[in-house]
Formats: structure tokens, sequence, C-alpha cells
């Protein structure tokens, strides 16, 4: 089933969704990129744990037909009266804090593997407030600034912290930022909107060899038609986080209803 929308999908951005999400653009991205570098170039793919708190669904307990009771083993009766418990009226999911297996993408030269790029998605422990979460990944970047490599920075999730810079951002649902050796501090950054295509966005590799290509655009739909989030995507409710602004949510709820996902 073809994604329906022209860039990035904001259901995707659901909590319970988003590790497999991630997981399967970090695998379009590589291969992608591995398919346009010049001999002396590898693309890696290289695991990081983070801890997320997400909604875990419950375990179905199967609850048989028919009971075989051993009498002997149940408590004597008081011959009091036998208090009725009443069962809870709602039952929800807890959010739990769990492992979650991330991952960046490095281009690194062959056999020396140096660091020239490297590349990340976002993920909600990139973008969570704290010490262990934005502060955390802010002073990675500090790392690379002060390194010889290049940054690329994907920020498909609208909610939580953007990675910092010396001036506030226009209003967008997404971002793309590149920091170049040769041009640190400054950054190229790509506003992405809910309602247009994703242009092609430079990977840079170390002069004088030429940026290569990432269409971002075509992994976001390729990993969408693969992993077939069009059965998973309830598409009447609205997307999470709950926050699109009126003028966008009007626009996506008149898109669906005009691609055929809501009636």
């Amino acid at each position: 089933m073809e994604p329906p929308f022209p860039g990035m999908d904001p259901y995707l951005e659901e909590p319970s969704l988003w590790p497999d999400v991630h997981h399967r653009l970090i695998t379009m991205i590589c291969d992608q990129i591995q398919s346009k570098l010049i001999p002396g170039y590898r693309a890696v793919i290289t695991p990081y744990i983070a801890f997320e708190s997400i909604a875990v669904a419950p375990v179905r307990r199967a609850v048989p037909d028919v009971a075989v009771v051993d009498h002997a083993l149940l408590p004597p009766s008081s011959g009091g009266t036998v208090a009725v418990m009443a069962e809870a009226p709602l039952t929800l999911p807890a959010l739990m804090t769990v492992p979650v297996e991330y991952a960046r993408i490095e281009i690194r030269t062959v056999r020396d593997q140096v660091l020239v790029t490297d590349i990340e998605v976002l993920s909600p422990a990139n973008k969570r407030p704290g010490l262990d979460g934005a502060d955390a990944y802010e002073q990675k970047r500090q790392q690379i600034f002060a390194s010889t490599a290049h940054l690329l920075e994907i920020d498909l999730l609208r909610n939580g912290r953007r990675p910092q810079l010396a001036h506030p951002l226009p209003d967008a649902p997404y971002f793309v930022f590149l920091s170049r050796v040769q041009q640190r501090p400054r950054l190229e950054i790509w506003p992405l909107s809910l309602r247009l295509p994703i242009q092609p966005v430079p990977v840079p590799l170390r002069p004088p060899d030429a940026d290569v290509t990432l269409d971002l655009g075509a992994a976001i739909h390729e990993a969408y038609r693969r992993a077939r989030y069009d059965l998973e995507i309830d598409y009447r409710e609205p997307p999470p986080p709950p926050d699109l602004p009126d003028a966008d949510a009007t626009w996506l709820d008149t898109h669906l209803r005009e691609r055929g996902w809501r009636a």
C-alpha cells in the first residue's frame, strides 16, 4: 500500500511504532547512501541503546471454559457473608521504561576507519529534556563539532527539544540539519513541510570528493511500504502527538478524505 502523505507521515511518530520506524529508516538510508558512495568509503550502521517510556501492550491471559477444583485445597468457610469485589471500571496500559535499540549511520574511510560523516535520525531519547536525554545528545553534538567529521541530523519528531541553535527556528514540523566541517559554526537547515514532498539533501564527504544525495522522502516511503504500516495505523484518529496547528490539522483531514483514508 502506498503511503498517504507526500513526505513524512505524522502517524509514524506513535511512540510504540517509532522504534520499528527508526530501525527501518536507518536501513533504507544506509543502503541508499552506500549505493552512491565512491570506493574508499563505507556506510556503517552503529547501534546504541536508549531507555524510553512507552506503553507496553498487555499480555492476554487464556481463561479456561471449565475448571477442575480440588475442594480439599479451598480455605474453610467462616460462615459469614462473603464480600463481593467490584471489578475495576477502567484498565489502561502503563508507561514502562524499557531499553530500546536504535542506531546511527557512520560514513567511514575504508581500512583506516576515519569517521567522515555522522548521520543521526533523532530518537525520543535524543530530544527528551534532562541529563540522560537532550543534554547527553548535545554533548555528543559538541564532540562532533570539535572533530573533523560532518554531522547530518534528521529530526522527524515534533515532540521534544530540537537540537540547539544560536537563533530560533521557523515553524515547521520536521527539520534536517547539516554541519559541514569547513562551514562551522554555520549549519545548513531544511525545514520540512507536512504538505510537500521532501527534496533530496546532500551528504558531504572528504574534500575534494563531491557530496552524495540522500532522498529522504523515498526512504520514508519505502520503509512504509515494506513494513505495511497501513495495516497498523488508524487514520480516522488524530496523529500523535495531537498538537498540529489548526491549518495543518485541517489540511490533514481534507487530504486523508480525498485519499479515501477517512470517510
